[in-house]
C-alpha cells in the first residue's frame, strides 16, 4: 500500500483539484505531431517535434505564430488555425485518456472532492474533447477555456477564476499540470502545484512546483490531505493490459554483463505509438516465448536514467534461468501491472538491488488470481508460424 510521506501534513491540506486537460488528462500529443506534419507538408516543411517545448501549454493562438516564426510561413496565425482547426475536429475522438486519469476522475468523484478543468484550449474545444470521455463532462462543477479570461497560462486569471467559482480559497486548491507555462500560472495564483511533465527528461523545467511525478499513475493524494487511493495491491497496481511483442533483438550488451540481469530487448517498430501512451515505469506480467512457453516478466518503460538512453525503450526481464540466448525468438508481454516509477540511482548496486526488489514483488503478484488469470492469455500463444 501507498505509504504518506507527510513530513507536517497541516501545510499541504487542501479542498479542491484544479486540472489541466491536453498532456495532463488526454494523450494530445501525436495528435497535434501528425496535423502539424500534415499542415506543413502543404509548404514543402518538416514537422520535427523540436517545437514541442515552445507550444507546450500554449493557447492555439500563440502555438500557431510559434510554428509561424520558426518555419517562416506565409500566413497569419488566423489563417493556419482555420486550416488546421478543422484537422484537429476530425481527430478529437480517437483522443485517448492518459494513464491513470480516468483513475482519479473516478476516485475524486466518488469521494466528492470538487474539481474544475482549467484549460489553454477555448471552452468549446475542451467540451468536444471530454465528450469522448464518459462521466467526465459531470465530474467536473467547473470548466474554464482560456477564451473565458482575459490573459491565459501563465497568467494565474484562469485559475484564480476556476477557484472563485469553486468556492474555494486559492491557497485550499491543487493544481495538476503537464506544462512550464502551467506550473508558473499554478504557483502565481498561491496554489499547491503537482507537475506531471509531458516532455520527456525535462523534470528540471518544473523546479517551482511543489512536487513533480512520472505519471499520473504515481500521484499520492493523502500527501496534499486528499482520501487516498485503496486500488493498490501488495506494492503493485492493477492496469488495463498491455500487450506488445515481437522478435527479440541485441539490445546495449548491459543486462548480463552490467547487471547481472538478463534482459530480453525487443524491437519497438511497430509499437512505439504504445510506448508513448504509456508513462515510463516498471511494469510487469507474463511472456510468451514461441518455442520455450511461458514466464512471469518484470520490464522497464522509458529511458533508464542511470544509463540515460536516448530512445524510450522497454527491457523485460523473465523471471526464469536461461542457459541459452534466444535471439530473433518470437517474445509476447501482457503487462497487467504497475510497480513503481523509473528513477536514478546513486551507484550501480543500490540499481541491481532495486531491480532483484522489483522482480520479487512482481513474482509474488503474479501468484494472485487478479493477475494469474492472464497467464492463459491468447495472446501469449499467438506466434507467427
Amino acid at each position: 500500500m501507498i505509504k504518506s510521506s507527510i513530513s507536517n501534513p497541516l501545510k499541504m491540506v487542501v479542498s479542491g483539484v484544479i486540472l489541466d486537460l491536453d498532456g495532463t488528462l488526454l494523450h494530445t500529443d501525436g495528435i497535434v505531431s501528425d496535423v502539424l506534419k500534415s499542415f506543413l507538408d502543404k509548404y514543402g516543411k518538416q514537422w520535427d517535434g523540436r517545437e514541442a517545448l515552445r507550444i507546450t501549454g500554449k493557447t492555439p493562438y500563440e502555438s500557431a505564430a510559434v510554428i509561424i516564426e520558426d518555419y517562416e510561413l506565409p500566413c497569419t496565425s488566423t489563417e493556419l488555425m482555420s486550416q488546421v482547426s478543422p484537422m484537429f475536429a476530425e481527430r478529437w475522438c480517437n483522443i485517448k485518456a492518459l494513464p491513470g486519469a480516468n483513475r482519479l476522475i473516478k476516485h475524486f468523484t466518488g469521494h466528492r472532492v470538487p474539481m474544475a478543468l482549467a484549460s489553454n484550449s477555448s471552452r468549446e474545444n475542451i467540451e468536444t474533447k471530454i465528450s469522448f470521455h464518459q462521466g467526465w463532462k459531470d465530474s467536473f462543477s467547473v470548466i474554464i477555456g482560456s477564451d473565458e479570461v482575459t490573459t491565459a497560462k501563465p497568467s494565474p486569471e484562469i485559475f484564480l477564476e476556476a477557484a472563485k467559482r469553486l468556492n474555494l480559497e486559492p491557497s485550499r486548491c491543487l493544481v495538476i499540470e503537464d506544462s512550464v507555462p502551467g506550473v508558473a500560472a499554478g504557483k502565481a495564483a498561491g496554489m499547491k502545484v503537482i507537475a506531471v511533465p509531458s516532455l520527456p527528461k525535462k523534470t528540471n523545467l518544473y523546479s517551482s512546483a511543489d512536487e513533480v511525478i512520472n505519471s499520473l499513475l504515481d500521484f499520492q493524494p493523502e500527501k496534499w490531505g486528499l482520501p487516498p487511493f485503496e486500488d493498490w495491491v501488495e506494492n503493485t497496481l492493477p492496469i488495463n493490459p498491455m500487450y506488445i511483442g515481437g522478435p527479440v533483438v541485441k539490445g546495449y550488451g548491459r543486462g548480463s554483463k552490467v547487471l547481472g540481469i538478463p534482459t530480453a530487448n525487443l524491437s519497438t517498430e511497430g509499437y512505439s505509438d504504445v510506448l508513448l501512451e504509456h508513462p515510463s515505469g516498471v511494469y510487469f506480467g507474463w511472456a510468451g516465448l514461441s518455442t520455450r512457453g511461458i514466464f512471469k516478466m518484470v520490464a522497464s518503460i522509458g529511458w533508464n536514467p542511470f544509463f540515460d538512453n536516448a530512445e524510450k525503450t522497454i527491457e523485460p526481464w523473465l523471471l526464469h534461468e536461461f542457459h541459452e540466448d534466444f535471439y530473433d525468438e518470437d517474445l509476447r508481454l501482457v503487462l497487467v501491472g504497475y510497480i513503481r516509477p523509473e528513477a536514478n540511482f546513486p551507484n550501480l548496486e543500490s540499481l541491481i538491488a532495486k531491480i532483484h526488489e522489483d522482480g520479487r514483488i512482481a513474482e509474488r503478484a503474479l501468484d494472485l488470481p487478479l493477475y494469474s488469470k492472464y497467464r492463459d492469455d491468447q495472446y501469449l500463444k499467438q506466434h507467427d508460424a
